[in-house]
């Protein structure tokens, strides 16, 4: 006897191959590739190995700053572009576009003076690798697109410079800071020369106050704004450990370690309950779903 109706596959079946084809677009492999990464990892439904993918205003619970990304993100053109503009107006302008645009949350993207760290961080920057510095003329041409993501991109190599910047120790920072802004102060640039002058009289303020923070803040920001050309996944991502003694326990990227070029190398990861702090290579951490709260 012939079956009027063909077997139907079980649901659980289906939801696997919708999670594999959803891993396969999203890593740009083969199916068959993806169905051996999703078997290796054990992958979830929504979940995706730390090395694919990207994720830049992560999901914290934290409902005052889930406020503030979603009204930017509801902005009209003309908001953007005002905004855009003045993300293309380095060192400050960028600087103070970049803190409004990752709030803080918690212990993440955390300090008050993060925007004058991030404004001598870019002086810093020009001071030593000029070269780096986009050119003014064309990067006010592209803040006209009113897309901040496209100023992101221009802006890469110099936010990639000054995040490296923060990788030094604070003895070997500092002074390179407090040069860089002398240089500006008494340099022929009018804009810079401002910013230069009203730095010079808060570094040492600054300094005195917290020699350290806000730069876990400031790096923080600096990492989640290069995921948008590298990709990757921002501080507050939450993640489970695939490898090592604590496999299986679940975690937070609370930093990003960066190469010459391409996305991170390594995350820096908080476990949950501990505090304890790992660094953990890409491929050895899932990233758990639903982490994105802004479609990209």
């Amino acid at each position: 006897m012939v079956e009027k109706h063909p077997r139907r596959t079980p649901r659980q079946g289906r939801a696997r191959k919708r999670a594999i084809r959803a891993q396969a677009a999203l890593t740009g492999v083969r199916y068959s590739v993806a169905a051996r990464q999703l078997e290796a990892s054990g992958l979830r439904p929504g979940e995706t190995v730390a090395g694919s993918g990207r994720t830049i205003y992560p999901f914290t619970g934290d409902e005052q700053r889930q406020r503030l990304i979603e009204a930017r993100a509801r902005w009209s053109f003309e908001e953007r572009l005002d905004d855009t503009r003045r993300a293309a107006l380095l060192p400050d302008g960028r600087a103070q576009h970049l803190v409004e645009r990752f709030p803080s949350t918690g212990s993440l993207y955390h300090g008050e003076d993060r925007a004058e760290l991030l404004s001598m961080l870019y002086m810093a920057v020009v001071f030593e690798s000029p070269a780096l510095l986009p050119e003014p003329g064309f990067l006010a041409w592209v803040a006209e697109m009113g897309e901040e993501t496209t100023v992101d991109m221009e802006c890469a190599a110099l936010d990639r410079a000054a995040r490296a910047l923060l990788d030094r120790e604070p003895d070997e920072l500092w002074p390179v800071l407090e040069r860089a802004v002398a240089a500006s102060r008494d340099g022929a640039d009018w804009h810079m020369r401002q910013v230069g002058i009203r730095l010079a009289a808060l570094s040492q303020v600054l300094w005195a106050a917290h020699p350290e923070a806000p730069v876990a803040g400031v790096a923080q920001t600096l990492d989640a704004v290069l995921m948008v050309a590298d990709d990757g996944h921002a501080p507050g991502t939450q993640v489970r450990l695939l490898t090592g003694p604590y496999q299986g326990l679940r975690a937070m990227i609370v930093g990003a370690v960066w190469g010459a070029a391409g996305p991170p190398v390594a995350y820096r990861v908080r476990r949950e309950r501990s505090g304890h702090t790992l660094t953990m290579a890409p491929h050895d951490l899932v990233v758990l779903a639903g982490q994105e709260l802004l479609p990209h």
